[in-house]
């Protein structure tokens, strides 16, 4: 927002430059992001009148211009404004004037063989507006014209500073100049004069205001104007718009400007005979059943939708609520009656509406902040009593819908925990002292909080001891803060600010501790590294995504429909990055993801860290030494068994069919000690051909607890004694049916050969000539060992024995040898 110096010091009174009023500000929570020094604009630009205009002898379109600015001799200066003409007074740049805003020095000159000394200025020239048709003209009351000669500055608003302040979402107060001069109240000292208003008398009370919506609109008042006259502002109103950045456009329209200016509560005005024949106003959502287009000020024609809280007259749409008004019902030259609105409007419900337009008005942004509750009377008779002063009128009538609940707020301030988390401060000797309750009083009432202490000693007394950490008061928020004070914190916050963070001693904790990362934290980045080192390069994507499921967490406030919902698992947003690559020409992408998912069930929404991964085609395309050859599966899930082996873990794999989008004979749920831990698989052909993919791509997910926790149990490692005996191999072969996995058959045989048994390894399978149908045949090698002594065959050939015929028992198998 724009601080007019000028302005502010209308409602304030304070002595600091505009540089040392800038970093307070800073200082106190508002960032000024810029100062801008208007008096530098027209330093040297003084009044002059124009005493003749003739026409140039050697050009049509210029004027020779002799003007008066109260030296001994006239200037002579050629002109080219077409409504240059004796008697009018002007803003005149006299030898040596620079103008900053067009970079121009002024210099005595020829033009078309008139000599020129000096330039009549228009608006554009001196920085006030982008383009200006001619030259501009004072317009002064005969008992009111300046002396000739004299500076022009103040006569046109360039005697002012201009900070440009950026206030924090919270402080919805300080899109005002009564906020921002509570603000310099309280750092200051100085004496608020803010304008409150006096009307006199008390209008009609009607009821042609009708809210159906009481919670997005808490309370509407409109006001009957009757005999207005619209005309052009007061020069005070428009130099207090131009300097926030506003185009003056008439004097209603900039009444309202000004009041939402000076109080930050919006208001609107309705041409009141463009309105329903029989005035009656409502506040409501659009319908489904209304299909037509709403013209705003803008010119712009808009869809109502489902969001758009609008103003209706006689239930017609005329204005979108807390953000624009409708171009039919707009305040014109001929508009002799008036309706003013002054409403309160529902944060998220203007929220809602404007990103629904695409649309943010400078109304939208304080009601998207939250306005004052309390203001909103105090902002309509302001503008009133200025309507009536300057547009003329009568207030004829009112009427009032107002649901809004009582306002207040009392908070315990304890004193203990200000010194707590503040600290201390520097006492005038020099000594470090706790902040005492004066201050901390002080501080708050110069912001308008009302405190009562309500500390008690041990004996029951009420008591206020300024060295008595046991202080308590009782904090009343004023209702232009309500907003943003809700707990003790946020007091603490307010002394803080006002009473100068820098006061406050930097002091150390008495003791410190070494930092150390979390075991989750460590294994995780274990995990990273040990991924990139197998080839795989982290991704990032966004948890929002389209709702296309039935148990998917929504979104209450989504930004926009396609990402109204939370993912359900990684796997999706691998599989578009994959696609994509492939697209745009980037070849496979190998790439893994640790993120959140979400999920609903009968409980109610459920979160979890999930590890994903995906890769597939050929990795090495384009090395001319090797043949193109895409990657199989035992390749991918080799890739994967790398990384549980790096982490200390098995790992065991079960048939899958559980996702439509994996191939059903090549997916495998993954276990760890019986808990499931995620699933590894093939692309299916179907969504391959889909996506236009490569013909094989693998993809993997996990759950990141399951894993962490199992490696976990292995973080300090146990020393296992490794046999000095010699170790004993034997081979067993056998047809398998194909339903029989060779996790089970493994499993079985682990438990079959018992302590001697040190590893089994599936190392041949053959499917084919010779094969019984649905069947296969696998070949396993057992090595067997004792830690205390050499084997004997005796021994070895007990046990074998034994898984010979486990499996025969269990599965059926035939056996081969």
């Amino acid at each position: 927002m724009y601080i007019s110096i000028n302005w502010l010091k209308e409602l304030i009174e304070f002595d600091l430059t505009a540089e040392d009023l800038a970093h307070k500000l800073t200082m106190s929570g508002f960032e000024v992001e810029g100062i801008e020094d208007r008096r530098t604009w027209a330093d040297g630009v003084v009044l002059g009148q124009i005493i003749t205009a003739d026409r140039h002898p050697n050009a049509d379109k210029l004027q020779v211009c002799s003007v008066d600015v109260g030296a001994a001799e006239k200037l002579e200066i050629v002109c080219g404004a077409a409504n240059a003409r004796a008697g009018i007074y002007v803003a005149v740049a006299t030898i040596g004037t620079y103008l900053p805003r067009i970079d121009l020095k002024i210099k005595s000159a020829k033009l078309r063989g008139v000599k020129s000394s000096g330039m009549i200025c228009s608006l554009a020239e001196l920085g006030l507006t982008k383009d200006s048709e001619g030259i501009y003209e004072f317009s002064f009351a005969d008992e009111n014209i300046p002396a000739l000669g004299s500076d022009v500055r103040p006569w046109l608003g360039l005697d002012d500073v201009i900070l440009d302040v950026t206030s924090t979402a919270n402080r919805a107060d300080a899109l005002s100049m009564v906020g921002i001069a509570r603000e310099v109240a309280a750092f200051s000292g100085g004496k608020l004069s803010l304008p409150e208003p006096n009307l006199t008398g008390e209008p009609k009370q009607g009821d042609w205001v009708s809210v159906e919506e009481p919670k997005g609109c808490p309370a509407y008042s409109g006001s009957l104007i009757k005999g207005i006259k619209i005309a052009e502002s007061p020069t005070w109103l428009k130099q207090r718009l131009v300097a926030a950045g506003m185009r003056p456009i008439s004097n209603i329209v900039d009444i309202t400007n000004f009041v939402m200016l000076e109080w930050g509560q919006p208001l609107h005005a309705f041409d009141a005979n463009k309105l329903a024949e029989n005035l009656q106003i409502g506040v409501r959502f659009a319908r489904a059943s209304e299909k037509e287009q709403l013209k705003t000020l803008d010119d712009q024609k808009r869809d109502l939708q489902n969001q758009s809280f609008i103003i209706t007259s006689g239930d017609r749409p005329v204005a979108l609520a807390g953000l624009i008004g409708g171009a039919d019902t707009e305040v014109g030259d001929q508009t002799v009656d008036i309706m003013l609105e002054a409403a309160l409007f529902d944060s998220a419900t203007i929220r809602r509406s404007a990103r629904a337009h695409g649309l943010r008005t400078e109304a939208s942004a304080r009601f998207e902040r939250g306005v004052n509750f309390s203001g909103l009377e105090t902002a309509r008779d302001r503008a009133i009593q200025l309507i009536l002063e300057i547009a003329g009128g009568e207030l004829t009538e009112q009427s009032v819908v107002d649901n809004r609940a009582p306002l207040t707020r009392t908070i315990e301030l304890r004193l203990s925990r200000v010194q707590e988390i503040l600290g201390s401060i520097e006492a005038d000797d020099g000594e470090l002292a706790d902040l005492p309750a004066m201050a901390v009083e002080q501080t708050l009432a110069t912001l308008g909080f009302e405190l009562q202490s309500h500390s008690t000693n041990n004996n029951g007394d009420r008591h206020l001891d300024q060295g008595s950490a046991a202080i308590k008061w009782l904090v009343k928020v004023p209702s232009y803060r309500y907003a943003d004070i809700e707990r003790e914190i946020d007091l603490i916050e307010e002394v803080a600010r006002i009473y100068g963070y820098d006061k406050f001693v930097e002091t150390l904790p008495d003791r410190t501790e070494l930092g150390f990362l979390s075991l989750d934290y460590l294994l995780t980045r274990q995990l990273r590294e040990i991924l990139k080192g197998v080839g795989l390069t982290e991704l990032v994507h966004v948890s929002l995504t389209s709702p296309t499921e039935d148990n998917q967490v929504l979104v209450a406030n989504p930004a926009a429909a396609e990402f109204s919902a939370l993912r359900k698992d990684l796997l999706a947003g691998l599989i578009d990055a994959f696609a994509s690559n492939i697209s745009n020409g980037n070849g496979s992408l190998w790439g893994y993801e640790i993120g959140s998912v979400f999920w609903l069930d009968e409980e109610g929404s459920n979160e979890a860290t999930h590890l994903g991964g995906i890769l597939g085609g050929d990795p090495t395309v384009g090395v001319w030494q090797k043949s193109s050859q895409p990657i199989n599966w035992y390749e991918a899930k080799g890739m994967l068994e790398t990384v549980f082996h790096r982490l200390g873990v098995e790992v065991e794999y079960q048939p899958d069919r559980a996702d439509a989008r994996l191939h059903p004979g090549r997916t495998a749920s993954l276990w760890i000690d019986g808990n499931r831990l995620g699933v590894f698989g093939q692309l299916h052909p179907e969504l391959i051909q889909q996506r236009e993919l490569p013909d094989q791509v693998y993809v993997f997910e996990l759950d990141l607890f399951t894993l962490l926790e199992a490696v976990a149990q292995l973080a300090i490692p146990i020393f296992k004694t490794y046999s000095t005996y010699p170790s004993s191999d034997r081979d067993i072969a056998f047809f398998a049916a194909n339903s029989i996995s060779v996790a089970e058959l493994q499993r079985s045989i682990k438990r079959s050969g018992g302590a001697l048994l040190e590893s089994v390894d599936l190392f041949d399978q053959y499917i084919g000539k010779g094969v019984p149908e649905g069947q296969r045949s696998l070949a396993f090698r057992l090595v067997y060992r004792a830690s205390d002594r050499t084997l004997t065959d005796e021994d070895v050939n007990k046990v074998h024995q034994q898984v010979r015929d486990n499996l025969e028992e269990k599965f059926s198998v035939s056996l081969r040898s």
